[in-house]
């Protein structure tokens, strides 16, 4: 592995950093993005039995707002819920909105791994070029070692950059596609607590 790298020359250490972020970025985000995280499917109904018992409260709102990013939203709108439907809709809308920048962390710096990766190994590829005519300038053409360190060197490089840009673009628009379909769900969620709210939906009691 070391000798990979002292074959990609310089470009290769700022690769091998990007490599390790994406790789801790798409765990992260594979992890935090799961709909039982981000939308747990109980929790409105939970809302929905302390509503038709009258056991709601100040804990149990702080409790649902700390649970996951649809708590901080379902939150929201109960704290509003005596002050009409358009108000408990644009309470759940604002909260809706800052919820977006946790559930994209991380995403922007994904993308721009994936961006500037081949750039990185296309400098590689330069600085091979350069070192290996820097070499025949300095000791004529007999030396066949100068030309293939130099080629071998634009290569690592370049293949380096693609390895890590592949993933980390392909990646950064699953997560994409992801966080939208989180975002629907919490607006499903979101519409489903306002019938609640405003009667147009009949609370169930539970068992």
């Amino acid at each position: 592995m070391f000798e990979l790298i002292q074959a990609g020359g310089m470009a290769m250490w700022p690769l091998l950093l990007f490599s390790v972020a994406a790789l801790a970025i798409i765990g992260e985000r594979f992890w935090s993005l799961q709909r039982r995280l981000v939308c747990p499917p109980n929790l409105v109904p939970q809302v929905e039995q302390w509503l038709a018992r009258d056991e709601l409260d100040d804990s149990r709102i702080a409790l649902i707002r700390s649970s996951s990013p649809l708590g901080r939203v379902v939150a929201a709108g109960l704290e509003h819920r005596a002050q009409g439907r358009e108000v408990v809709k644009e309470a759940l809308e604002n909260a809706g909105r800052h919820a977006v920048p946790d559930l994209e962390r991380y995403l922007r710096t994904l993308g721009t791994i994936g961006t500037v990766a081949p750039f990185l190994g296309l400098l590689g590829t330069v600085l091979g070029m350069i070192e290996m005519f820097s070499g025949i300038s300095d000791r004529g053409i007999g030396d066949p070692s100068i030309v293939a360190n130099g080629i071998s060197q634009a290569l690592v490089a370049t293949a380096t950059g693609l390895v890590v840009a592949i993933p980390s673009v392909m990646f950064y628009r699953f997560f994409r596609g992801r966080v939208a379909e989180r975002l629907l769900d919490m607006e499903q969620e979101a519409l489903r607590l306002i019938e609640i709210l405003q009667g147009e939906r009949q609370p169930s009691a539970g068992p």
